[in-house]
This record gives C-alpha cells, sequence and structure tokens, in this order.
C-alpha cells in the first residue's frame, strides 16, 4: 500500500498543471460547502440562543383558557402549582420564567401596529440582557410598571424614541375592549422576524391591560442544563401534569399563535395545558435553515458533477499516457487490482489535498466574514435572523463535508481504473501513444 500511495503522488506531481486545475476545483467545491455550512450554524445558533431568551425557553409550559367555547386566550391559571410540579419533576431544571402573552395594538400619536407583547419580569429573565442590543434607553428600565420595550423597526414605523408615551388598546380574554398607557423605555436594535412584531412590557402592566390577576401568566418558559434531555423532560412533564389533574394538549409542532385558530373551534371550556419545545415554538422560521441547506446542497451538487467529469477525463488522459507502464507494470506482476488501486489512490489523494486546502479556505472566509460583522440589510434580516451576518464553525460538519466530497472524487475514480486494470500487459506494453 505505501508503494502504490509513492506511485500516485509521483504521478500527480508528474502532471502538475492539469492536477492542479482539477484540484483547485475541488478545493474551491469544499470551500463553498464550508462557508455555506457555517453560514447556516450561524443562522441555527442564532435562532437557538435568540429564539430562546426572546420568545420561547428551552421547554414551555403553555396553555389556553376558554371563557366560552368560541374564545379562547394564552393564559395558564394559578400558574404557580405548576411552576411547584416543574421544580418537582425535571431532575436537571436551571430555572423557569413566568412569561406573558398577548396581542394588543399599539398607538402613538403618528402611527398604529398590531402587535405581539410579552409580559415579563427582569429579575426573572437572566438571559434577555445577553441577547438584546440596546440602541437607545437603558433594559433595566423594563422593570417598572407602564414601561415598553420595542425594536428599532417599529420605533421607526411609530415615529418615537425613548421617553414617548404610547397607548396599548386590546380586547381582553372577556370581550371587553381595555387601554392602558405606556412609557418607551428602551428601543433596541432588530433581531429579524423574531423582533418584527415582538414587543416587550413589565408583566404587571400586561396583566393590568388583559384585566387579569397575579396568579395568570401566558406560560412558564422552562430553561434546562442539558438540552439533549428535552424529548425525556417533554414526557416527565406531561406525565406529571396529567397526574395532578391537568389535561394536556397533544403536542403539535406550531407556534402557540397558529393554534388559536383550530382551539377557537374545539368545544371545550376552561383551562388546558400545551407543552412544547424550542422548535416547536420557532417551527416558522425552520424553513430558512432548510432553504440554506438546499443551496448549499445544489450548489456542491453541480460543482461535484463538474468535478466528477473532470476526474474522469484527467485519469482516461492519465491512462491512455501511460498504457505502455500499465503493460509493464502487469508483466513484472502487478495484479489488476493493484493497477485498479494505483488510479484511486491518486483521485484519492487529489480529493483529500483539495478538499484540506478547501476546508481550511472556507473556515478562514467565514471567520474572517465574521469578525466584519456585515450588517445584513433588512429584507435579508427575515432569513438571516440577525441585523449581522453570523457564520459559526461546526467542526464535525466541516470534516462531514470534506470527507463526503472526497469520497465522492474517489469513487468516480472507480470507472476508469477498472478498465485501466482490464489491459492486457502484452497489449498494453505493445501500445504505440
Amino acid at each position: 500500500m505505501k508503494q502504490l500511495f509513492l506511485i500516485a503522488f509521483r504521478n500527480l506531481l508528474s502532471h502538475r498543471r492539469r492536477n492542479l486545475l482539477l484540484g483547485g476545483a475541488i478545493a474551491g467545491a469544499t470551500a463553498l460547502l464550508v462557508s455555506l455550512g457555517c453560514l447556516s450554524s450561524g443562522v441555527k445558533f442564532t435562532v437557538l440562543e435568540s429564539a430562546t431568551a426572546v420568545a420561547t425557553g428551552h421547554l414551555n409550559v403553555g396553555g389556553f383558557y376558554k371563557v366560552t367555547a368560541g374564545q379562547s386566550a394564552p393564559l395558564v391559571t394559578d400558574y404557580k402549582k405548576i411552576l411547584a410540579i416543574v421544580e418537582k419533576t425535571l431532575p436537571d431544571l436551571d430555572y423557569v420564567a413566568p412569561r406573558g402573552r398577548g396581542w394588543a395594538r399599539l398607538v402613538s400619536d403618528e402611527g398604529s401596529m398590531q402587535v405581539g407583547i410579552a409580559g415579563v419580569d427582569m429579575s426573572q429573565e437572566p438571559r434577555l440582557p445577553k441577547v438584546l442590543k440596546m440602541k437607545e434607553g437603558n433594559l433595566e428600565d423594563l422593570g417598572k410598571p407602564g414601561n415598553v420595550l420595542i425594536f428599532a423597526s417599529q420605533a421607526k414605523k411609530l415615529n418615537v424614541k425613548t421617553g414617548d408615551n404610547m397607548v396599548f388598546s386590546v380586547l381582553t380574554a372577556r370581550g371587553v375592549n381595555n387601554t392602558v398607557d405606556v412609557r418607551v423605555a428602551g428601543v433596541a436594535e432588530d433581531m429579524g422576524i423574531m423582533t418584527s412584531w415582538n414587543t416587550f412590557l413589565a408583566r404587571e402592566t400586561l396583566n393590568r391591560l388583559d384585566q387579569t390577576n397575579e396568579s395568570v401568566t401566558g406560560a412558564l418558559l422552562v430553561y434546562i442544563k442539558d438540552m439533549k434531555r428535552i424529548p425525556r423532560d417533554i414526557d416527565l412533564l406531561r406525565k406529571a401534569l396529567t397526574d395532578n389533574g391537568y389535561t394536556v394538549m397533544d403536542r403539535a409542532d406550531k407556534a402557540f399563535w397558529m393554534k388559536m385558530q383550530d382551539i377557537n373551534r374545539e368545544d371545550w371550556t376552561g383551562q388546558r395545558l400545551d407543552l412544547t419545545d424550542w422548535e416547536d415554538e420557532m417551527s416558522y422560521v425552520n424553513w430558512t435553515l432548510k432553504a440554506i441547506d438546499g443551496l448549499s446542497f445544489l450548489l456542491t451538487t453541480v460543482l461535484l458533477v463538474i468535478i466528477s467529469v473532470g476526474i474522469m477525463n484527467s485519469l482516461w488522459i492519465a491512462i491512455r499516457e501511460r498504457t505502455r507502464e500499465i503493460g509493464t507494470l502487469r508483466a513484472i506482476g502487478m495484479r489488476r487490482r493493484g493497477v485498479m488501486a494505483m488510479f484511486v489512490m491518486e483521485a484519492f489523494c487529489l480529493g483529500a489535498m483539495g478538499t484540506a486546502a478547501g476546508a481550511a479556505a472556507g473556515c478562514l472566509a467565514a471567520l474572517g466574514l465574521n469578525a466584519l460583522h456585515l450588517p445584513v440589510p433588512e429584507g435579508a434580516q427575515f432569513f438571516t435572523m440577525s441585523a449581522t451576518l453570523r457564520f459559526a464553525l461546526e467542526p464535525a460538519r466541516i470534516i462531514g463535508g470534506a470527507v463526503f466530497i472526497t469520497m465522492c472524487c474517489t469513487l468516480i475514480s472507480l470507472i476508469p481504473s477498472f478498465t485501466a486494470a482490464r489491459m492486457k500487459p502484452v497489449a498494453a506494453i505493445s501500445h504505440v501513444g
């Protein structure tokens, strides 16, 4: 095997120009695959980091309360009893943040818009300050009753700034129109689709707006220490809540607000709980990750086809040029499988060197682009979930991509290599090229 490797390596060196061009194409395809993979990983990590702080926990004990069969609200009543069950049931619990949920019309002197409201208690939200980046104002002021936090695109549409007054107007779960005056505590940077319609309000103020008491919240955002335990923890919680007399809805991979229409058609009243994880609540943005992965697959497939044709042509030419050499090797005792292995080894070496160079170039490009904090156009933030382009190096994905391309290069070489191995020694030696 060592001799075959040396022969293959020397043959690659003897045709530098041709192999440099082909190796460059392999490196380019690998670099593109790695760069797109880093972008996809960056978007995924951004969604995970931002979504679990801004919109959802690792697990969510949410629910719906129906005063009448046709009207529901995203409420959990007497939530402290449920909180006690969560704390008792989950062995790897980090902390739980009660979070209000609701919708209302936010009205300023110069505009209005329909928004989602997250009612928060900042003393129970350690992740929010790490994720939200303020353009103006102080996040700490959100802890004061009557204060609201909005995002840059909303401030632009409503033409407001920190310190301005606005009004929330809502139809409560009991069918009563209610309003509450609020003051802009701060304006945070946009974070894509997750913040295009979201606002933050002190939980006490949201209760006053919805005319609910302190025993009511929208959901319990549960954060655990090991996210690999999410499926097991959901099963544990479902059993514990059911055993304590709560009615738990069937699990569906939809955000809570996407379930409202179906729930309003169901004939029941009272409280039902809904257990979800962060992927269920963010299912409406998962298609962006699939779109990036799909684009990466499409471009890589096209490039691999081109590279495969190049490798086959290169080996056909090499076989034609080295027909007498093949005959000599066969005549002195090399078996067919040895000839075949020699050409396969050449393709493997070319693929391995090309993918190694491409993977290194792709990683350097991703790190460089990440360090530049490139701004993302407002329209594209819908896909990136961030105001800046983020790349993340995921070793397993990078190594897997490089190995995949190397294996494709090796496998495609089997066709011409098999032809070379079938040559008869006498005919090959007497061949005139």
